[in-house]
């Protein structure tokens, strides 16, 4: 029986620009970062979290083709790849903001919370997101 998620691959166009952003803006924390020169696997393993949870890691990863390079900043179209919850809105929106983060519209009311999505230097969109009580 499967029991949990813990990785999820988002492709990024460089690995020290996207972990700046990753940990930087977004105050996500190193979990993995190490160089691999295995046969038949080689690069680097870079992997971030949120700090109050081990898991599900995002492993940040280069593309090694360049149908994969195409894929950067639109892995699931025009849809969101992750939910970020937070439990303090107001604050990491105009954190967020005045770091420079893009954003695609205003946040918005919803039954379930507090919601505004963003998008990391590639492209690729987020969404944040207080639940409701």
């Amino acid at each position: 029986m499967l029991t949990d998620i813990t990785h999820v691959t988002l492709l990024v166009a460089d690995q020290d620009e996207a972990l700046e952003f990753y940990t930087g803006t977004l105050g996500l924390v190193v979990r993995d970062d190490v160089e691999i020169d295995e046969e038949g696997m080689e690069g680097r393993w870079l992997t971030v979290s949120p700090s109050d949870s081990e898991f599900p890691q995002i492993a940040l990863v280069e593309p090694d083709t360049a149908e994969k390079s195409d894929r950067v900043g639109s892995q699931v179209a025009d849809y969101v790849n992750f939910v970020f919850a937070t439990d303090d809105f107001d604050a990491d929106y105009d954190r967020l903001r005045e770091a420079g983060v893009e954003f695609h519209g205003e946040p918005t009311e919803n039954p379930w919370g507090r919601e505004v999505v963003f998008e990391d230097p590639y492209g690729n969109r987020h969404d944040m997101l207080e639940p409701a009580a």
